[in-house]
């Protein structure tokens, strides 16, 4: 059970992150997908809030075209560092399985809010793990109305070592404590 709402923070440009409709139009289009980062870490429990969703998706062309279509839906649009979404919104960009094929990771502003699209988690090895590895570990939530995956904690926590910029290295003690409860209960401890 999701221990709390998502929550919905402002971006300088753009709509805010409603992660309900996201979810709900990735869903409906069938994509194959896990969440990752903050929204996955607010999923399994943690307080910091976020402005974007990022997730892992199955790399095959058939869910690449279903996650085009969902994008095409939401009225993606590329977030550019130094544009506005204004100025995003005119660049000419072909929204297909090939183009997110090609692009591996894209950054994407939609009409629920800022989306980011990884074709994996970097493992502590530096190694990209690909969505057919997380869902083996994959956590499963209810939310209000909707369901949400995500990336197990510990890929989660990996990723973020990782990554090693400012903020994940801020978000790091609160996963670890939550991970510490999740192993007490699961061993039927406090």
């Amino acid at each position: 059970m999701l221990r709390k709402p998502p929550p919905r923070v402002s971006t300088p440009d753009g709509p805010r992150l409603d992660l309900r409709r996201l979810i709900e139009v990735l869903d409906r289009h069938a994509v194959d997908y896990l969440l990752v980062g903050g929204a996955a870490a607010t999923a399994h429990g943690a307080e910091r809030p976020t402005d974007d969703a990022d997730c892992v998706v199955r790399r095959g062309r058939d869910n690449l075209d279903r996650l085009a279509a969902a994008l095409r839906e939401l009225n993606a649009r590329l977030r550019v560092g130094g544009m506005t979404d204004a100025e995003a919104r005119l660049l000419p960009v072909k929204l297909d399985a090939a183009a997110l094929e090609a692009a591996g990771m894209s950054t994407w502003m939609t009409d629920a809010g800022p989306f980011d699209v990884l074709a994996g988690l970097e493992a502590p090895d530096g190694r990209l793990v690909p969505y057919e590895e997380l869902i083996e570990r994959a956590a499963v939530f209810q939310g209000d109305g909707f369901v949400i995956r995500t990336a197990g904690l510990d890929d989660i926590i990996n990723a973020k070592e990782r990554a090693g910029r400012p903020k994940d290295r801020e978000a790091l003690p609160e996963l670890h404590e939550i991970r510490q409860r999740e192993r007490r209960e699961a061993n039927g401890g406090p």
